[in-house]
């Protein structure tokens, strides 16, 4: 999330450049700076030009549903109320085209300025909201207590209570606090799936290449570091999954008995591997989580349980080395020393280049609505670029053909997805790159 617009002047690389490409790395790491074109091996892929499609003719527009947002990053829709998470801290809840404050943070998150990838990070209400009336919220505190000393933040996924225009800040119930060595690669996504329990996506702890102060020493000797692939270690690089109605073993949540970890110090995992899931959602039973690369490559990945996606082993469908990560060797392991096998994506895409291509994924939903039949069954998601880039994969076995949608007038970056409670997609999108301004938006996808 950088800017290429009038206001900010600077592009993503030259930010990428200023930041030296450590600790403010954006979502893609040092993404841009060594790239590939758009054509990769992971999948069919179907390249067009700039604007997107192969006639010039978009196949959808935007609808506006809400706006004047600063960084809308989440979605959340249940018992006849829709809410927006505003990554500077604040839980919008809708109400035609109307807004109000349902939940103020921005007192209990880190101070933010500039590109970040901290802040009100996620949200996700209760199967059964209101009753209970509770919303399951995930942000970036100052270093609280178990933090160790040098760390950036603190994770914390909350609990609060709805008072039926609100939420109670006062009824906050922590459920999770993992402490963040640097302040990027964080995750943020929540869902709930269709057994009930609550999905967490859990970056590597930032940095580059998965490696540096707060990652420790996995089983690959190639790659320094590695907590992706250390699930004794940390939660870090995970997708976890917990019983939020539960409380078991001195935690204030309950482990789901067939999660495939129960020995381990942190039975939470569900799923590993992962350098920074940045949104994950549910079509039916599968489980879709874009994770978001380093130099070359850009992955979604249908996750299973104790499934171990490869990071910082593999990026997408190939090899990656900490010490040349442009330029990563032809061969590495395909499996772990105790034989389980490093999953591929089932959607693979380059940096570089215009068509099925770009700098960071941000993954979507399968669409089930109404209004664009001609998308129904197909994935939707976008990649963080400051022209907006939409996609459409169409699922079925282990590589999912993707091709662009165009989209009529999208020139902003794309930061999420949601879905109404008719089940049309909304995107979530910015004019910058920042945290500044009041350009974020919340539209719905509409035929052209």
């Amino acid at each position: 999330m950088a800017a290429v617009r009038p206001d900010v002047t600077r592009s993503r690389r030259a930010l990428l450049r200023a930041a030296g490409c450590v600790g403010a790395v954006g979502l893609a790491g040092c993404a841009g700076l060594g790239g590939t074109s758009s054509s990769t091996s992971g999948g069919s892929t179907t390249d067009a030009p700039s604007n997107g499609s192969t006639t010039g003719r978009p196949a959808v527009s935007l609808a506006p549903v809400a706006d004047q947002f600063v960084s809308p990053v989440d979605v959340a829709v249940g018992g006849g109320e829709t809410f927006v998470a505003d990554q500077v801290g604040v839980l919008h809840r809708l109400s035609g085209n109307a807004k109000t404050t349902a939940l103020d943070l921005r007192e209990s998150i880190v101070a933010l300025s500039g590109y970040e990838e901290r802040g009100l990070l996620g949200v996700a209400l209760h199967p059964g909201f209101p009753d209970p009336p509770t919303a399951y919220v995930r942000y970036s505190a100052p270093r609280r207590e178990g933090t160790p000393r040098g760390y950036d933040h603190t994770f914390v996924l909350s609990g609060f209570t709805w008072t039926g225009d609100a939420f109670d800040p006062g009824s906050e119930r922590a459920l999770l606090e993992i402490p963040e060595p640097q302040a990027n690669h964080n995750g943020g996504s929540l869902a709930f799936g269709p057994d009930g329990y609550l999905y967490v996506g859990v970056g590597d702890g930032g940095g580059a290449n998965d490696a540096g102060a707060g990652h420790v020493a996995d089983w690959y000797a190639a790659n320094a570091g590695g907590n992706g692939q250390d699930t004794d270690a940390n939660r870090l690089g995970s997708v976890l999954r917990i019983d939020v109605d539960g409380r078991a073993d001195g935690r204030p949540y309950a482990i789901p008995p067939d999660n495939p970890l129960p020995d381990s110090p942190y039975p939470e995992q569900y799923a590993w591997g992962f350098r920074n899931p940045w949104r994950l959602g549910f079509d039916g039973d599968a489980l879709l989580v874009a994770d978001v690369g380093q130099n070359l490559y850009e992955e979604v990945d249908r996750v299973v349980a104790g499934g171990n996606y490869g990071w910082n082993v593999r990026e997408g469908r190939h090899c990656f080395s900490t010490a040349s990560p442009s330029s990563p060797p032809a061969t590495c392991p395909r499996e772990t020393p105790d034989g389980t096998t490093l999953r591929d994506p089932v959607i693979e895409y380059g940096h570089g280049g215009s068509g099925v291509s770009g700098i960071a994924v941000v993954g979507g939903y399968v669409y089930r609505g109404d209004a664009v039949p001609t998308l129904d069954g197909e994935y939707v998601f976008g990649d963080w670029h400051a022209n907006g880039r939409l996609f459409v994969a169409t699922p079925g076995g282990d590589r999912w053909p993707t091709r662009v949608l165009p989209v009529d007038g999208l020139r902003e970056y794309v930061l999420s997805f949601g879905r109404n409670a008719a089940g049309e997609l909304l995107v979530c999108t910015s004019a910058r790159g920042t945290l500044s301004g009041t350009t974020g938006r919340v539209s719905r996808l509409v035929p052209a």
